[in-house]
C-alpha cells in the first residue's frame, strides 16, 4: 500500500506517525505496482482525511486486496484538497466529508462529484474549559464554530436539541444559518469565522466557552467525543461521511468492491470496537 501525506496534520506527533508510515509504504507500492502490471489486481486511488478515514482504509486494505483492488491512500487534513485532487483526476476517489458538505462544495466550485454511498457518522460535539454541563451556560455565553457553511445547521441542531435556541419558521435545520436563529434567551453569541483545521486548537486555548468540533478533529487533538463533549448531535443526524467518486464512476467494479468491504460486518465492526461507538457505521 502506498501513503503520501500532504497538507498539514493537526500536531506534530501526527505528522510524525503519518510520515512513518509514508515510508513503511515502499515495499508494499512496489509490490503493487508489479502485481497491477501482471493484471493481478487493479489500484484505486483514493485522498482521506487521516482520521478515522484513512484508518479504516488501512482495515479495508487486505479484504479490498484478497478481491483485486490495491488501495493508494493519500492522507490529508486539509479539506480544500481531496474534491480539487478528485475534480483534476490525480485520484479515483475521496473519503472524508458528508453529503451537505461535497453539496456545497459543488455549489461553490462546480465540480461534477457524487457520493458512492455513505461509511460512517462522526459526531459533532460541544466542548468546554469552562462548564461540564450546558445547563451551566451563563447569559451571553460565547460559542466557536468553523467557518464551513455546510456545519452551521448541524451546530444549530444541537443547541435546539438541547432546548437553547429555536430557528425561525420555514427553516430547513440542514442549511440554517445563524442568521435564520429566532429566540436565543441565553444570548449566545457565535463566532464563525475559524478554519476547521484549528478549532481544537481554539479549545486548547479556552477561546470561548463552547467549541463545536467535529469528531475525526477531535480525535486528532486527544478528545474523545463520548467522554469529554458536553452535548453531541443525534444518531438521527444526516451527516454521514461518504466515499466521492466523479460522476458516472458510482459503478466502476473498484468502487462497487471498496464500499462493499466497507459496509462488511469486519470492517462495521472493527468500528465499533476501534472507536467504543464514537464513530458509528452505517450500511447505505
Amino acid at each position: 500500500m502506498k501513503k503520501k501525506l500532504f497538507g498539514f496534520a493537526l500536531s506534530a506527533a501526527l505528522v510524525v506517525g503519518l510520515a512513518a508510515c509514508g515510508n513503511d509504504s515502499n515495499s508494499t507500492a512496489s509490490s503493487s505496482t508489479d502485481a497491477s502490471a501482471s493484471g493481478d489486481t487493479q489500484v484505486l486511488k483514493i485522498a482521506a482525511s487521516s482520521t478515522p478515514h484513512a484508518e479504516i482504509l488501512e482495515e479495508a486494505a487486505p479484504l479490498l486486496e484478497a478481491e483485486g483492488v490495491t488501495l493508494d491512500i493519500t492522507v490529508t487534513d486539509d479539506y480544500n484538497i481531496p474534491n480539487r485532487s478528485l475534480d483534476a483526476g490525480d485520484v479515483d476517489a475521496n473519503y472524508f466529508q458528508h453529503l451537505p458538505y461535497l453539496n456545497q462544495q459543488i455549489e461553490d466550485y462546480g465540480y461534477d462529484i457524487v457520493s458512492a454511498g455513505a461509511v460512517h457518522i462522526e459526531p459533532m460535539g460541544l466542548y468546554s474549559q469552562r462548564i461540564t454541563s450546558l445547563d451551566d451556560l451563563e447569559d451571553g455565553a460565547t460559542v466557536i464554530t468553523s467557518n464551513s457553511v455546510s456545519d452551521w445547521g448541524r451546530i444549530l441542531q444541537i443547541f435546539v436539541d438541547n432546548d437553547l435556541l429555536t430557528l425561525k419558521d420555514g427553516v430547513d435545520p440542514e442549511t440554517a444559518t445563524f442568521d435564520d436563529i429566532d429566540e436565543n434567551p441565553k444570548n449566545l453569541t457565535f463566532t464563525s469565522d475559524i478554519d476547521t483545521t484549528i478549532l481544537a486548537q481554539a479549545y486548547e486555548n479556552d477561546e470561548a466557552d463552547l467549541i463545536a468540533i467535529n469528531a475525526n478533529l477531535a480525535y486528532a487533538a486527544g478528545l474523545n467525543p463520548v467522554e469529554d463533549a458536553i452535548a453531541l448531535d443525534g444518531d438521527n443526524s444526516p451527516y454521514a461521511n461518504i466515499v466521492a467518486v466523479r460522476s458516472g464512476d458510482e459503478d466502476d467494479e473498484r468502487i462497487v468492491k471498496l464500499m462493499e468491504v466497507l459496509h462488511s460486518d469486519e470492517i462495521q465492526q472493527w468500528i465499533l470496537d476501534k472507536w467504543g461507538g464514537a464513530v458509528k457505521p452505517v450500511d447505505e
